[in-house]
């Protein structure tokens, strides 16, 4: 199995997603949170992804820039004068052809370029759709095979036993 990888251009889904862009207006930090916890919550649902989000630093002075983990994926904060469009150039070319390798950016120029690196494009609103599928299923998994909402042992027989102990239960009324 191919080993893949998401990159996502932070800032760009933010300002695509409405609901990111209503809390950007509010606070920058606590739209990146939010992001970065969406992204963690997909990766977890799709556990042979890796997902690595980047954001610009470009603005910064001084940026060194840096790389962490953040529960299961990975954060970059690109460094000074170098924007996430660039950095995410370089991991496509840098990754080996054997990987799968995914971008998720609105940006027309960056999804050209590195289609041109052998990566495959992905739209914010295509990644929107693919969380928003993922969620679906687990959603849909989890009720499939959750535990009974009661702990009785009834619930937990087969069918053959249960009405067995039925029958005795009428025959000592």
């Amino acid at each position: 199995m191919k080993k893949e990888y998401l990159l996502v251009d932070g800032y760009n889904i933010i300002h695509a997603w409405d609901e990111l862009i209503e809390l950007s207006k509010v606070s920058l930090e606590s739209a990146r949170s939010k992001l970065l916890d969406i992204m963690s919550d997909y990766q977890g649902f799709n556990s042979n992804i890796t997902v690595i989000v980047v954001f610009d630093g470009y603005l910064v002075k001084g940026g060194i820039g840096s790389a962490f983990e953040y529960n299961n994926i990975y954060v970059v904060y690109t460094k000074e004068a170098e924007t996430a469009d660039h950095y995410i150039e370089k991991i496509v070319t840098k990754m080996p052809r054997e990987c799968k390798i995914r971008v998720a950016t609105s940006d027309g120029l960056e999804q050209l370029i590195i289609l041109g690196g052998g990566a495959i494009r992905m739209s914010a609103r295509e990644l929107k759709a693919e969380i928003k599928h993922s969620r679906k299923t687990m959603r849909e998994s989890y009720i499939e095979n959750r535990p009974p909402k009661s702990n009785l042992l009834m619930d937990n027989l087969d069918e053959r036993t249960r009405s067995i102990l039925e029958m005795m239960r009428r025959q000592k009324q």
